[in-house]
């Protein structure tokens, strides 16, 4: 298993990109606002260059593919230049495909079960997936204790409101979520051409991340 890599935000962006040209201009305003990553999903057909275009002008950035869920999505986002995917889920032929290929994985999970599958794979970092339907706060504190050595990245469900809360959960090591980048203000920003307001979300989520 290829560890992650490093990156200093407690925050991970989850980006639905509709338009390549808003990939670059989006990483340099998350940047200044304090995140070092991003998890691009493969929901929308211009999330796969919009991957290509962030790994290579914007090298500081760590670009992540999100959404991986085939065989073929591996291949694709290697090949795009992502430094590491995350999955909804997990399956053992995921699971080969991505350890084959030598990219960093976040697995997706909802149950003790899954955690453990995760664990017998070689993960010591998941993807709670969904977050909140999964039981959230209540789930993370309750698999902490049979499985105390299992980190998460809770998303869904998780805000600005809420995120120092799983963030203070010793077995959270980061949070995932969409309200960085809300496609109303990321189309206003690509319009204008200004993209301050996604900056101030970045340093607001920043900011609240180190309290």
């Amino acid at each position: 298993m290829t560890a992650l890599p490093q990156f200093k935000s407690k925050t991970v962006p989850v980006i639905v990109i509709t338009d390549v040209a808003q990939a670059i201009p989006m990483a340099h305003a998350l940047l200044a606002g304090g995140i070092d990553v991003m998890e691009i999903t493969l929901r929308h057909p211009a999330g796969l260059p919009a991957i290509a275009a962030v790994a290579k002008a914007v090298p500081e950035m760590c670009v992540g593919a999100g959404t991986v869920t085939t065989l073929d999505d591996v291949a694709r986002v290697v090949d795009a230049g992502a430094t590491f995917a995350l999955s909804p889920g997990m399956t053992d032929s995921l699971i080969a495909a991505v350890q084959k290929a030598n990219l960093p994985f976040v697995p997706g999970v909802m149950t003790p079960g899954e955690v453990m599958r995760a664990r017998d794979h070689g993960y010591g970092l998941v993807k709670l997936f969904p977050a909140t339907q999964a039981g959230g706060l209540g789930m993370l504190k309750a698999m902490g204790g049979p499985l105390p050595d299992m980190r998460f990245c809770p998303t869904g469900g998780v805000s600005l409101a809420n995120m120092n809360e799983f963030l203070a959960l010793p077995n959270v090591a980061m949070v995932g979520g969409s309200w960085l980048t809300p496609v109303n203000i990321v189309e206003a920003a690509a319009a204008s051409g200004d993209w301050s307001a996604i900056t101030a979300l970045a340093q607001e989520a920043t900011d609240q991340a180190s309290k």
